[in-house]
Parts: structure tokens; C-alpha cells; sequence
């Protein structure tokens, strides 16, 4: 605002010297100027009106936080999220958002403790009514409720979260017996402390032993 008014200034002090200057040369100069500068005010950013800015500031103040924690239920009709934040029964009720499509959703819930919360569920398992959808604020806690196209049983929220489930089965489920019980040992291992690392690896040197022993003819 500083330089838009230093710039303004500047247009009319060259618009007073056009109407007093007589020579061509000079006024060619002053007419070239007065269109630099009248450019240069229209590029300007124009500045937001005070209440405006004060607004938006009050209601996106702070930094925007990704909520991770959340619990789920499911009724026949609806599939239940459940989401914990302190305090969010005080907000005004436009404060909390939430956008729905009919496999996804989006929760925004604004200037609560100077921070904004956001989460998003993508790819739902199966498809939701947005008419049917709502969101309620509690005490604590915001519950988001999809409302289900059919009446059908969820196994999990997600098809992420249902492919990487048929994932872990299929490693398990395979057609040899022995296989299936390695996988399974495998990731035990993997994912263990020291400890089960020891024990996994002792009972593993102890079969290979029993095996080995079994092996060898009884007449040698």
C-alpha cells in the first residue's frame, strides 16, 4: 500500500507538469512516464479490505495439523468414523467441514487451539449416499457418519486397506502347508526383537538337525 500510494503521487505531480509543459519533446517524455506509471498502478496486488483479512486470519490462523487416530463402527445403514479432538464441541459449527463424495471423504476443522485439522479417506470401500451423509460434533470428538448405499457388511474402510489384508492371506494360504508356516516365521523374524530373533533362529537350527538326523540310513 506504501508504494501504490508513493506511485499515485508521482502520476499526479507528471499529470500537473503535462498540463504546463509546452514543448513537444517534453511532453513526449511526461506522456511516456504517465503511461509507465498508470501500468505500473494497475499491476498492483490490490489490498484486501481490513475485516476480510482479520477473518481469514481468525479462521485459518496457525498451521494445519493431519489427524491419523481414529475408531470405527458400523450399523447396517451407516459406517461410523469417530474422531478425537479436545475442545471441539466450543467451535462454531461452520468451523468443521466436511466434504463427501460417494468413495471419499474430507474433514476440515478450522482454528481450534490456533491449529487446523485435517483428514482425508480416499477409495472407501464401497460406495456412500452424500444426500444421506452428516457429521456430528460431541463433546471431544467429531463423528462423521457415511451413509451406505446397500445395506451390507464392511470388512474394513478402505480398498487399500482390504487389498493389502488379501495380500497377507495370500502369502499364508499357500498350497503347501510347510510354505504357509515359513511366510508366517519370516515375518515374526522381521518384525522381532532380539529375542525372538534368538529363539526363531535356535528352533530353526534344532529342526534342520532332527531333519538331518532323519535322513541318515539306519544300517550305515
Amino acid at each position: 500500500p506504501l508504494f501504490l500510494n508513493q506511485l499515485q503521487k508521482d502520476l499526479e505531480e507528471v499529470k500537473e507538469l503535462l498540463t504546463n509543459a509546452t514543448r513537444k519533446r517534453v511532453r513526449d517524455v511526461l506522456v511516456a512516464e504517465k503511461q509507465k506509471l498508470e501500468l505500473e498502478i494497475k499491476n498492483q496486488p490490490l489490498p484486501k479490505p481490513k475485516d476480510v483479512a482479520e477473518e481469514e486470519k481468525s479462521s485459518l490462523g496457525g498451521y494445519t495439523v493431519k489427524i491419523n487416530n481414529y475408531g470405527w463402527d458400523q450399523s447396517d445403514k451407516f459406517v461410523k468414523i469417530y474422531i478425537s479432538l479436545n475442545g471441539v464441541q466450543k467451535l462454531p459449527t461452520e468451523n468443521v467441514q466436511v466434504n463427501f463424495t460417494e468413495r471419499s471423504f474430507d474433514l476440515l476443522v478450522k482454528n481450534l487451539n490456533g491449529k487446523n485439522y485435517t483428514m482425508t479417506f480416499n477409495n472407501l470401500l464401497k460406495p456412500i449416499s452424500v444426500e444421506g451423509s452428516s457429521r456430528k460434533i460431541k463433546t471431544d470428538m467429531v463423528l462423521v457418519m457415511c451413509k451406505k448405499k446397500r445395506e451390507e457388511k464392511w470388512d474394513c474402510l478402505t480398498q487399500v486397506e482390504k487389498e493389502s489384508k488379501e495380500k497377507e492371506k495370500a502369502a499364508y494360504d499357500t498350497a503347501d502347508p510347510s510354505e504357509g508356516l515359513m511366510n508366517i516365521l519370516k515375518k515374526m523374524y522381521a518384525e522381532g526383537d532380539d529375542e525372538m530373533k534368538r529363539t526363531i533362529n535356535k528352533a530353526w537350527v534344532e529342526s534342520r538337525e532332527k531333519q538331518y538326523k532323519g535322513d541318515i540310513p539306519m544300517d550305515i
